[in-house]
């Protein structure tokens, strides 16, 4: 794993940590709602559609198709990518960037607040998500961390939230802007502010964003964080039933 800018020296566990930061979740902070107890673990699907498997482990794949079933669909993330066996179909995915605060900045000066967000909120956005793509989002992600948004006209126009969490680190996620208030620098004020609690609260803050989004990258720079390596995000279906014997 390379690194870039002057972040901090991460420890080797720090580093295991963040290579698969789906599976570290699942087994510390968000062991609470994790499903399954072995070599693999997965979200509730209503909470999002991130699973995983332990690394190196010789039963993790076969553990992770009885854990979610048949015909089914997961999105691994970790740093290397991952081969499962024969009988699972990779729909997608590609790699992005994992970058880690350095050194936050002062807030970015926007003319709007900042206002909390709660399931009540979950409709308004969901359809934010759906209109921008910055990533998966459920109807239950918002109990994954603490939500925020900007509103106009009493819609949520800008959003940002914690997903991803260990006991160190936590990741700034969902984070959009509907293209009507684009250009205000919300997704600049929205990051900094879910790391501002983040870094109250003890913890690192993270985040990933894709290869090819190099205004948002450079966005996130601005504030304050590096790249420190690359993860890839691949989705795979689990392998359909067996056909009955003759």
């Amino acid at each position: 794993m390379t690194t870039t800018g002057s972040v901090r020296r991460l420890t080797a566990t720090q580093v295991t940590v963040l290579d698969d930061p789906v599976w570290h979740a699942l087994t510390t902070s968000h062991a609470h709602i994790a499903q399954g107890t072995g070599a693999a673990r997965c979200y509730p699907p209503e909470v999002t559609v991130f699973a995983a498997v332990e690394r190196d482990h010789p039963d993790g794949w076969r553990a992770l198709h009885q854990l979610i079933g048949d015909d089914h669909v997961v999105v691994l993330a970790r740093a290397g990518g991952a081969e499962p066996p024969e009988g699972w179909t990779l729909l997608g995915g590609g790699g992005g960037f994992q970058m880690i605060i350095d050194e936050l900045v002062d807030r970015p000066t926007i003319a709007a607040a900042i206002e909390p967000l709660s399931a009540h909120h979950v409709p308004q956005m969901s359809a934010l998500v759906e209109l921008t793509q910055p990533g998966p989002f459920r109807p239950g992600t918002i109990e994954l961390g603490n939500y925020v948004g900007v509103f106009a006209d009493d819609q949520v126009v800008a959003m940002a939230g914690d997903r991803l969490q260990t006991p160190e680190f936590v990741e700034i996620s969902a984070v959009c802007t509907h293209p009507d208030a684009r250009g205000r620098g919300l997704a600049a004020a929205l990051s900094h502010h879910v790391a501002t609690g983040i870094q109250s609260r003890g913890q690192t803050p993270i985040l990933h964003v894709a290869e090819h989004n190099v205004n948002a990258k450079r966005v996130y720079e601005r504030l304050g964080f590096v790249a420190r390596g690359q993860i890839e995000f691949l989705a795979f279906r689990s392998p359909g039933a067996s056909p009955d014997p003759p």
